[in-house]
């Protein structure tokens, strides 16, 4: 059986528990370990329960777990329910020093007798009183105690630590020095606790691979970040918004060529984007739900007057404010026919970092060939956790800026109509404000126009434009990332092959989807994996449906808004669709999901 480890660890928020908690996370990466995070962390103020969790797996699995065969338990307000979560057959690494009353305690005791668990009690405040004098310290380095407790539990070298402690806290090297002192306490104190537990957990024996040395360990919203860079990005418009805010603040921390602006609400970061665009920068806002609700006019405008555009997406739960802190794939519908009217733009929806950073230099290239506005459809889940994955690569190839015409096409006779479809892929030409020549100018406008950018309200110009601004995203549909098909064995796409089951996911849902095929498979079931990349829907995806009995969307929104898009696309295999669903804010999980596949494939066969 493959190493799965899963670690919950139960802090307060405020006390500097994700600086120890990303210590612990990077040791383990820069050891091969593959490990993959989630940040569970509350949307108002400082004091209320934290958790992060760590997930080590050998095939690379990152979907949340509800059972946690390691919990370290820091929080006396949560000490009930982060018993009740531990696997059976766990670790329970508790702080003794919590007010804890004698009831919780009996209980500890008779859950873990249940669970046939282990006890690990630790006097947090001993540990730290060797550690340092300081008072404002002893509350954070409580927190680096359990980073050695753990090290010493999972065998991490005592340099790999260090150097995740210097990356950390860089050029602070008393702040290193007295961190790196209560990591060696912590590993003294797991010795001592250790020896009283069952043997089993004397000291784990994680997977270390060459592979995960090879690779990164980075977050969506970084990724995405660098990948606007490098994208050629040179305005970023923005307003403060979680999960977004941190996309933004990297943006402007790695960028030195571009203008990012914090603007004084969603309405004016969309805003300044299409101007920016219009003016022939390569332009980007971030945002939540809530902020895209905001930028739905200015969004028609870059539609409809095809402007370039893109919106960068990271959804959280909704509607309204919502759960702020919490991961949702609730924008699907709304991102698909953006704004009023008869719009739909173009949708990227990557479920890797790598991704995250390849979609956004690829998003502004879409922008400016088909003129129209995209949206990117991250999530928090996917743009605030870490994950290991490919190293980053420049681009060699120029950016794709579409069809401009400039004075000296114009001196050479080419004829300019801004709307007009001179060669019959939809796609008109532009050109860009300043260009010394008034042959070039045009009036732009949110209103009905003809293919001469003059005001019209006759019917046949509407039409005819509505038209155009469709065929000329479907006609070049082959520019969009294509769904990423997996046969029954989990790599290829052979067109031939039918299954039982065919998985469609999308974003972050597709992290539980490799584990759910393995379950599945050893059951005896045959499967075949879509992953939708891109909006609108791809032709390829009709025959992957022919080719599966029973056809399960998996998504995180109540409704099954990925589902109802297929549905309209594909009526003819409508009586084949089931969906798996989680909506509850939390990360995806196969226990969730699985169990709502199996009793899709057993009403099938009945």
């Amino acid at each position: 059986m493959a190493f799965d480890l899963s670690i919950l660890i139960a802090t307060v928020n405020g006390s500097g528990s994700q600086s120890a908690n990303l210590v612990l996370a990077k040791s383990l990466f820069r050891q091969g370990t593959p490990v993959a995070t989630k940040n569970i962390f509350p949307s108002n103020i400082a004091g209320l329960p934290t958790w992060f969790s760590l997930r080590l797996n050998e095939r690379g699995y990152s979907a949340w777990r509800l059972k946690h065969d390691v919990v370290v338990a820091r929080n006396a307000q949560t000490f009930a329910d982060d018993l009740q979560v531990l696997a059976d057959g766990g670790l329970f690494i508790y702080d003794r020093d919590l007010k804890i009353s004698a009831d919780a305690l009996a209980r500890l005791d008779e859950i873990a007798s249940q669970k046939r668990a282990s006890l690990g009690a630790i006097s947090f405040r001993e540990w730290v009183d060797k550690a340092t004098t300081s008072v404002p310290l002893r509350k954070v380095l409580g927190n680096m105690i359990y980073v050695g407790v753990l090290a010493e539990l999972l065998k991490i070298e005592d340099a790999t630590v260090t150097k995740a402690v210097h990356d950390q806290f860089e050029g602070k090297a008393s702040v290193v020095d007295t961190n790196c002192k209560a990591i060696a306490l912590g590993r003294e104190a797991g010795r001592a606790a250790f020896a009283n537990v069952d043997k089993r957990w004397g000291r784990l024996s994680v997977p270390v691979s060459k592979t995960a040395r090879d690779m990164i360990f980075v977050d969506g919203n970084s990724a995405a970040a660098m990948g606007a860079v490098v994208g050629g990005c040179t305005v970023l418009s923005w307003y403060p918004i979680t999960p977004a805010t941190s996309l933004a603040e990297t943006f402007t921390e790695l960028s030195k060529m571009a203008a990012s602006v914090q603007t004084e609400d969603e309405l004016s970061a969309i805003c300044m984007a299409v101007g920016a665009g219009w003016a022939g920068a390569r332009a980007m806002t971030a945002t939540s739900g809530p902020g895209l609700s905001l930028m739905a006019e200015a969004a028609g405008l870059s539609y409809f007057a095809e402007v370039p555009a893109v919106i960068w997406d990271v959804q959280r739960a909704g509607p309204s404010t919502g759960l702020p802190t919490r991961t949702s794939q609730g924008d699907v519908l709304t991102a698909s026919t953006f704004s009023h009217g008869d719009t739909e733009p173009v949708v990227l929806i990557p479920a890797t970092p790598h991704e995250c950073f390849e979609f956004a230099e690829l998003a502004f290239d879409l922008a400016e060939i088909l003129q129209t506005l995209v949206i990117v459809l991250s999530d928090l889940d996917l743009g605030m956790n870490y994950f290991i994955d490919r190293e980053f690569k420049l681009p060699t190839k120029s950016y794709r800026r579409g069809k401009i015409l400039t004075k000296a096409d114009l001196d050479r006779g080419v004829e300019f109509a801004r709307y007009r479809d001179v060669d019959n892929d939809g796609i008109a030409y532009r050109t860009l404000p300043g260009t010394p020549d008034p042959r070039a100018a045009y009036f732009t406008r949110g209103s009905g126009h003809n293919e001469s950018a003059k005001y019209s309200e006759r019917g046949e110009d509407y039409k005819n434009l509505l038209d155009r601004l469709k065929r000329k995203i479907e006609m070049n549909l082959n520019l969009l990332p294509a769904p990423e098909i997996t046969s029954s064995n989990g790599t290829g796409a052979n067109k031939s092959e039918r299954a039982d089951i065919g998985l469609i996911s999308y974003g972050s849902s597709s992290q539980a989807i490799d584990e759910i095929r393995d379950e599945l498979e050893a059951d005896g079931l045959t499967t075949r994996g879509l992953r939708i990349r891109s909006l609108p829907l791809a032709p390829e995806i009709g025959p992957f449906l022919a080719s599966c009995s029973k056809i399960v969307i998996v998504e995180q929104n109540r409704d099954g808004q990925m589902r109802r898009l297929l549905t309209q696309k594909f009526p003819e295999h409508a009586a084949q669709f089931s969906s798996a669903l989680q909506y509850d804010g939390m990360p995806i999980t196969t226990e969730i999901i699985l169990p709502q596949i199996l009793r899709a494939h057993a009403e099938a066969q009945a």
